[in-house]
């Protein structure tokens, strides 16, 4: 049917390959979090509040100090003390683990719109931090297709591109990562052999709530320069969903945000061919 409706018409793979990069991006980066914590026993449903909050917190200190990195590092630190939050509630008191993370998404979007409503709109100063500028890796960024896409991009999606490589390396190739994997499938057995099993989940659920912080701030200092109310849009539960399709595995999830960020773009695409040349019912390209 889509190929129907796009007969004779001209699109630009490389931009669908560049905007599929773009537009994995903060799913990754909810995945990350997510393998972070489900693979030491903890379900990560405050993905979406996290990458929420670290959205707002971002574009507001980087608009009061006029630092981008600045910003980054806000939006890690208020997602970091989320993903304690979540910790409490899941680890110490042991609150039902979904009910937990629902109750932090729900605080979340009330008070971003809060905040939102209240501050961001009567003060605009507030809300323009700017964006990070795409910086190429020389000679990499050359390469046909893969260049554009991977090599010619912004800090934040590079930082991603470590944060992958280091959680394989972490989860596979270390003490830690063993342990972690220890506490998540068998915790009582790794309680027996000395394991603190408490302190692993703890932190991991704060590293993967600053891990989620940074996918957040991509939305705002990593692409449009300023806050909206809900402006996640339900990408931290789609990057839980690749991180399930990945099979909770870093390049795994990253392949799987990959895929979606491809039919994303590609919709993208398509929508504005649609508008212009063919009929194609917007939420066909939605769905």
């Amino acid at each position: 049917f889509l190929i129907w409706g796009v007969r004779n018409k001209s699109i630009n793979l490389l931009g669908i390959f560049t905007v599929t990069v773009a537009a994995a991006t903060p799913l990754a980066f909810g995945a990350m979090s997510g393998i972070m914590c489900e693979r030491s026993g903890v379900v990560n449903i405050a993905i979406e509040g996290m990458m929420l909050t670290g959205a707002m917190v971002a574009v507001i200190f980087a608009s009061i100090t006029d630092s981008l990195w600045i910003g980054l590092l806000s939006a890690v630190i208020a997602s970091g003390i989320l993903g304690l939050f979540l910790g409490i509630l899941a680890i110490h008191f042991r609150i039902d683990q979904i009910i937990a993370g629902t109750a932090i998404n729900i605080f979340a979007l009330g008070i971003t719109s809060f905040i939102s409503q209240r501050f961001l709109q009567p003060n605009p100063s507030l809300n323009s931090g700017g964006v990070f500028s795409k910086v190429a890796i020389p000679g990499l960024s050359q390469i046909p297709i893969l260049g554009p896409m991977f090599f010619n991009q912004t800090p934040i999606i590079y930082l991603l591109f470590i944060i992958i490589i280091a959680i394989h390396f972490m989860l596979f190739y270390t003490r830690w990562g063993l342990r972690t994997r220890a506490v998540g499938e068998h915790p009582k057995a790794a309680d027996t052999l000395g394991v603190n099993v408490f302190k692993v989940r703890y932190i991991n659920v704060i590293i993967g709530g600053m891990i989620a912080g940074i996918g957040g701030s991509y939305f705002t200092i990593g692409s449009v320069g300023r806050f909206d109310e809900a402006i996640t849009a339900g990408k931290g539960f789609i990057g839980l969903a690749a991180m399930i399709f990945g099979r909770w595995s870093p390049f795994g999830a990253y392949g799987a945000s990959l895929i979606f960020g491809f039919f994303d773009g590609l919709q993208s695409k398509l929508q504005i061919l649609g508008k212009t040349q063919v009929p194609i019912p917007t939420e066909w390209l939605l769905i």
